[in-house]
């Protein structure tokens, strides 16, 4: 399961001015993860606005992503959801060759308990041969998936992976600590990505790394090579712009970032909405500081 270590992006998706797909923009995108040093891309996670698109758009967008990757980097999609049934049949007709591995979120809304997302997962993992990794969001689903329950899902052949946003350390320590060798354990919260990995997690599926491949990759290897030093300063230079990105909502804040890198449009789909004028100064401020950055380097 190496092709899921190390820095993973979240990719955002552009939309046009009348809210379609914005094919010009996906495709620069990928183009900037592969040039960025991204080690793996994630297609229609929480990120690319799921929610509000169809399974055709999906579609789209996955064909897209896999033309211009061309197989460069591994795919990871998403598919996930609070009805077992329904993302079981999803998986079973789920037939695109571009896909290494799933994303798949713990259920959400109906808060089932631990022994009710056990038998979710056990259910959906025995609905495909590719390898899952599972998603802890309890901000998102409204219910925590505790340390003794990803431990206990570690035991399925294909499950492969969790990717932890509670937000809390020691639960991500457990499960580091007591998990087969071979279970990876991935940031899902961008901010603790640097000390998670020291904590001996494996990487992330980023939010930040959508614009700053570059530096928030160099950051994960950093860290996955013990380069501390590197690594605490890099994740000090994003702190602030993280910060920002999820100060009013995800992915509306990345947006920003991208536009001022050209490469696609701040439009989002309702419910979401665009940051403040005064957030969006800020961004673009902090975006020009980090490539400069960046260009210093070079």
């Amino acid at each position: 399961m190496k092709n899921f270590k190390g820095a993973g992006v979240a990719l955002i998706t552009p939309f046009n001015s009348d809210k379609t797909i914005d094919e010009n923009g996906l495709r620069a995108l990928v183009q900037l993860q592969i040039k960025g040093g991204t080690d793996f891309l994630v297609v229609q996670g929480t990120t690319g606005e799921s929610p509000v698109l169809s399974p055709q758009e999906k579609n789209h967008v996955l064909d897209i992503v896999a033309d211009e990757n061309n197989g460069t980097l591994p795919i990871v999609y998403g598919v996930g959801g609070n009805h077992t049934l329904s993302v079981q049949n999803q998986l079973k007709h789920l037939d695109h060759p571009a896909i290494d591995g799933l994303l798949s979120v713990s259920p959400y809304y109906n808060k089932p308990t631990q022994i009710g997302i056990i038998e979710h997962f056990k259910a959906i993992a025995s609905s495909t041969d590719l390898p899952i990794i599972l998603y802890n969001v309890p901000g998102r689903t409204g219910s925590n998936m505790l340390a003794k329950t990803t431990l206990e899902l570690a035991k399925v052949e294909n499950i492969v992976a969790v990717k932890e946003a509670s937000g809390n350390l020691e639960q991500v320590m457990e499960i580091i600590q007591k998990a087969p060798k071979d279970f990876l354990v991935l940031s899902g919260d961008d901010a603790l990505t640097q000390p998670m990995i020291a904590a001996g997690a494996h990487g992330v599926i980023s939010v930040v790394c959508n614009a700053f491949p570059e530096t928030f990759s160099s950051m994960v290897k950093a860290a996955l090579n013990d380069e501390m030093e590197d690594a605490r300063r890099l994740h000090y230079e994003l702190l602030e712009i993280t910060h920002q990105f999820f100060a009013e909502g995800n992915p509306a804040g990345v947006k920003e970032a991208l536009n001022k890198r050209g490469i696609c449009e701040t439009f989002l789909r309702l419910p979401l909405v665009n940051v403040s004028d005064t957030l969006a100064n800020s961004i673009q401020a902090e975006t020009e500081r980090i490539l400069s950055l960046d260009n210093t380097r070079i």
